[in-house]
């Protein structure tokens, strides 16, 4: 807004000063930069993000398996796990003892979580692993990809707004700073009789 309200220095006034000219100029400057690099930058950068972000849903989805589990036994709750009276309904897993077949054909057995109400022997459910039996985290999906794509491009204009903005408050802060120099140096050379009737006569 500040630099829309230097635009109005442009004005005929014989009151307006060469810096309040550079001033305007200095925020239409800003104002172009900011509505021209700013959503440039935004889509440079949500393009590259998009492209990598999908590169990686890729790679995952055919690194990692989904397989079917076996329940074998209730394990004992962990005692890092969340207290059952304040988790939400998303939190609640129960640790079991299961078998599952990696995707090369090798058996597995170990404790996992599963997302079972009250597990009992012979339970089935499903787990991700990698090709070899591992458990892995589930792959990143390519509508959450194209949202941290979108959010990165939307973060990169902002930051470029923000230091288009920074650097034209920096230019007029030194502005500042010379005309307030240039009127200590005029208020000297005036002198302390400034202003009185019959001084510098």
């Amino acid at each position: 807004m500040r630099a829309i309200r230097g635009l109005w220095r442009w004005r005929r006034n014989p009151l307006c000063r060469a810096t309040d000219l550079a001033e305007a100029w200095l925020a239409l400057a800003a104002l172009v930069l900011i509505l021209l690099a700013a959503p440039v930058a935004g889509s440079l950068v949500g393009g590259a993000a998009e492209d990598a972000l999908q590169a990686s849903v890729r790679e995952q989805h055919e690194a990692r398996h989904l397989v079917t589990a076996t329940v074998v036994r209730k394990l004992d709750p962990s005692p890092l796990d969340a207290d059952p009276e304040t988790s939400t309904g998303r939190d609640l897993r129960n640790r079991v003892l299961a078998d599952w077949t990696a995707p090369d054909g090798t058996a597995h057995q170990g404790p996992v979580l599963a997302g079972l109400k009250d597990p009992q022997q012979g339970d089935k459910f499903r787990i991700w692993t990698d090709r070899h039996g591992q458990m892995v985290a589930r792959p990143l999906d390519s509508a959450t990809a194209s949202t941290h794509a979108v959010l990165a491009g939307f973060g990169a204009a902002l930051a470029v707004g923000g230091l288009v903005e920074g650097g034209r408050r920096l230019i007029v802060w030194h502005m500042v700073r010379r005309r307030y120099a240039r009127w200590d140096q005029a208020w000297d050379k005036a002198g302390p009789d400034w202003g009185r009737t019959g001084t510098g006569s």
